[in-house]
């Protein structure tokens, strides 16, 4: 896909994320949309992944660290074809296999379980060193909030990457200035963010994660950068693409009313143009 064609599909996964969350009456919308042009560069344009053969050993892994971010990402592998986009609606159904964080035995295309928030950077690191022993040519990517790297772990999981050179390893901060709180800022500072992150050895790049080709650029240079693990901080909006939802923290964890969903389609592009 050019640019172009993969800006067209991260509104199609933007509305997915309103249409499931406000069919299943739960969810988390505002990070779930900020993370919809990462993640739709990633799975459209970076990862080598086969939606055929989900378990494929040679792919490249992928951990949503920030996992309320569920509906993103399921959205992202329905349209990928990991299976089919008219079963996004079961979304924290019971019995559904998409449930509210991700599950690695549940769903195709899933390769770490997450949802405790600070868990998913260790992940990817293990998964890291694991495909160094194996002299694998696979890499890993993760996505971390913003609120998340508040968390201790984080910063062990950053400080062991760059102790063992994971070149192999690119992380994303979806940082939109916002957690289930308020501002990310008054309940915790985590500025100075790229400051934090060269000083634990990463290298750093800098970008506006809703433009996809900076996105695109970014992994690349990430991919070339040798003897250290890279972290892309992506500066997003809460809630993009949605006039109401966006910059306001209640929408980190609250599903819209039927109004409010149609309302949201309409701007994300019409009422059923571009869902399959």
């Amino acid at each position: 896909m050019n640019e172009g064609e993969l800006v067209v599909k991260a509104t199609a996964i933007r509305r997915h994320i309103v249409r499931m969350i406000a069919a299943a009456a739960s969810g988390h919308p505002g990070g779930s949309l900020s993370a919809a042009d990462i993640l739709t560069a990633l799975y459209f344009r970076v990862l080598r992944v086969d939606p055929e053969n989900p378990d494929w050993p040679g792919r490249d892994r992928f951990v949503l660290s920030k996992g309320h971010a569920a509906p993103a990402l399921y959205a992202a592998l329905a349209e990928r074809g990991f299976f089919p986009v008219n079963e996004l609606m079961g979304l924290r159904g019971l019995g559904s296999h998409l449930q509210g964080h991700p599950d690695r035995k549940g769903t195709p295309g899933v390769d770490a379980s997450t949802g405790s928030l600070g868990q998913g950077l260790s992940i990817a690191v293990g998964l890291a060193l694991a495909g160094r022993l194996d002299k694998a040519t696979w890499r890993v990517y993760a996505l971390l909030g913003d609120g998340e790297i508040q968390e201790g772990q984080i910063w062990e999981a950053a400080m062991a990457a760059a102790h063992y050179g994971l070149e192999n390893l690119t992380a994303f901060l979806d940082q939109n200035g916002l957690q289930i709180d308020g501002p990310v800022e008054r309940i915790m500072a985590i500025e100075p963010v790229v400051d934090k992150w060269r000083a634990f050895g990463w290298h750093v790049i800098s970008i506006d994660g809703h433009d996809m080709g900076a996105i695109l650029r970014a992994c690349a240079e990430a991919e070339a950068t040798r003897g250290r693990p890279s972290i892309i901080i992506a500066a997003t909006v809460k809630g993009r693409g949605v006039s109401f939802m966006e910059n306001r923290p209640e929408w980190h964890g609250k599903a819209p009313s039927a109004e409010q969903a149609e309302a949201a389609l309409k701007e994300l592009g019409g009422e059923g143009g571009g869902d399959r």
